[in-house]
């Protein structure tokens, strides 16, 4: 469930995943905190109150209100607020847990923060709330190392054949292209590439939904990653699993 609604310059967006068990409101203070690391690979972090990319603080909170399976951040300001107000607020109940900003004014204008800042932000949260919800229990049965290495070289080929198909002036630039536009579209609407059709596996997130287009692009981008770390460093952060049919 995601919701996004704008009043008088401010916006409430809303996000939530479905649980297996409670989480204590202490349990979502250091779950958004190692999120917040981990998910921009050390880039940002949670400093005090304050998120910060390096010497820059992007938002400032006040001391957080840490209820039994809640926790509630006001927001006092940052390069990323445009005003003081509104609130970063977690909860867990009814077996989901649900993040949401509530009544906060963005720095950049609507019309640049939809399709900046807000995308981010609606990506982060939902890889947040997928960490929270964990790996437990699994949305399928894995897909074995070798059969994920077949599934890729099909892929592979695929994409080297459109592109010497339709970019033979511009092959490096046409195949990525190609390799990203398929790979994202695939995996958002079917689930399944060319090489996962062939061997009968499909990309989900960690509770079994569909990917959402950042979800997917941000695994995608990751993959290269992957590949120097020898293990899928993609499947990790973009929180996706590799399940088979």
């Amino acid at each position: 469930m995601r919701v996004v609604t704008w009043d008088d310059g401010r916006v409430a967006i809303e996000d939530s995943v479905a649980v297996p068990a409670p989480i204590s409101g202490d349990g979502l203070r250091l779950g958004y905190a190692d999120a917040v690391s981990s998910t921009s690979l050390g880039l940002l972090t949670l400093r005090g109150n304050s998120v910060v990319a390096g010497p820059l603080e992007l938002l400032r909170f006040g001391p957080p209100k840490v209820m039994p399976q809640a926790v509630d951040w006001p927001i006092e300001g940052g390069l990323l607020a445009g005003a003081p107000g509104g609130h970063w607020r977690i909860r867990s109940e009814g077996g989901r847990v649900t993040a949401a900003v509530e009544g906060y004014r963005p720095r950049l204008p609507r019309w640049i923060y939809t399709p900046t800042h807000l995308q981010v932000h609606r990506l982060f949260t939902r890889v947040f709330l997928l960490r929270m919800r964990g790996r437990e229990p699994e949305p399928g049965v894995p897909a074995s190392r070798p059969d994920r290495l077949r599934a890729a070289a099909v892929d592979v080929a695929f994409c080297l054949t459109l592109a010497g198909l339709f970019g033979r002036r511009r092959r490096v630039g046409t195949l990525i292209a190609f390799t990203a536009g398929y790979h994202v579209a695939c995996w958002c609407v079917w689930g399944r590439t060319m090489g996962g059709l062939v061997i009968r596996q499909r990309v989900v997130a960690v509770d079994g939904s569909r990917l959402t287009p950042a979800q997917a692009l941000l695994r995608f981008a990751l993959l290269p990653v992957s590949w120097v770390a020898r293990r899928p460093v993609h499947d990790d952060i973009a929180c996706t699993e590799v399940i088979s049919d």
